[in-house]
């Protein structure tokens, strides 16, 4: 063991002497109080010290001990604060630690009407969750949750910025609709803004292809109503490569289909988003039986 661990496990244990004699009939006589935040301070101390030992578990009990007091004092921003340290310790080796900690402090938050904070902080949990396949569906869930503080807080482009990762995620856990949806949504929301505008035409092209994953005849409207709303769309790579790819899926001609996105990457990188999307209709295509 380290001295840096060594100093850290001394802190905990004068912390907790703290804490018995403030329990005590005198103690609550003499400066109860003072003893409570020296006993914080020694946590916060302790915690550090871990850290730079990197016994994050260590480290994240530290905090956490030291919120709770902060609590009990009544000190809630303070509480929030130490939450948010002990979950950044956890976060390095137990995700589920890091989320449940962050939880704490979002209702802290919430309560004292911090919502951007909460945001942020719902933001934090969603990008933890993503990383793993298995937990997408609770990074949907977070996402949501922050952008619908983002939006309260009037916090329009964050609110955009956390529901798009929702539409990427709903696509890939084949939830097309509720993709598209927001896509459209955001495309909406970006052609009222001058500088915004632009990014319309990457958002219509990922619903385009949404609606493609279900069916063909409905994407074929979809680019048509977007050109409606952005005419701009129309003279667009990403246009001309959806309309290509239905003319392709309704001849049933694969290798056009594949030559056509080969085209299309080698002008413009598809990233692994639209690789898995097109994967997918390129792969039910052929499944299709043979109409000719």
């Amino acid at each position: 063991m380290g001295d840096n661990e060594q100093k850290a496990l001394q802190l905990m244990a004068e912390a907790e002497r703290k804490l018995t004699q403030q329990k005590g009939f005198l103690g609550s006589l003499f400066g109860g109080s003072n003893k409570v935040e020296e006993a914080i301070e020694n946590y916060q101390r302790a915690g550090n010290m871990f850290k730079m030992s990197k016994n994050w578990t260590k480290a994240g009990e530290c905090f956490c001990e030291a919120a709770s007091l902060h609590s009990r004092a009544g000190s809630r921003h303070d509480a929030g604060t130490c939450f948010v340290d002990a979950s950044n310790c956890y976060k390095k080796v137990d995700v589920e630690s890091a989320v449940s900690c962050l939880l704490k402090a979002i209702d802290i938050y919430t309560d004292m009407g911090r919502f951007t904070m909460a945001a942020k902080h719902h933001q934090s949990i969603a990008e933890m969750y993503e990383s793993d396949p298995n937990t997408l569906a609770k990074a949907i869930q977070h996402y949501e949750q922050a952008a619908d503080y983002f939006k309260g807080e009037e916090s329009v482009s964050s609110a955009n910025k956390c529901m798009l990762k929702v539409a990427q995620y709903a696509a890939q856990l084949e939830d097309y609709e509720k993709a598209v949806s927001i896509y459209e949504q955001v495309a909406a929301s970006s052609l009222e803004s001058s500088l915004l505008k632009y990014s319309a035409k990457e958002y219509f092209f990922r619903a385009a292809l949404c609606h493609l994953c279900v069916d063909q005849l409905n994407a074929q409207h979809a680019i048509e109503k977007y050109s409606n709303q952005y005419p701009a769309f129309q003279d667009s790579r990403e246009y001309k490569l959806i309309k290509v790819l239905c003319e392709h899926l309704e001849d049933q001609n694969v290798e056009g289909f594949t030559e056509a996105v080969k085209e299309y990457d080698s002008i413009s990188r598809l990233d692994q988003w639209y690789t898995t999307i097109l994967h997918r209709i390129k792969k039910a295509a052929n499944d299709m039986p043979n109409l000719q």
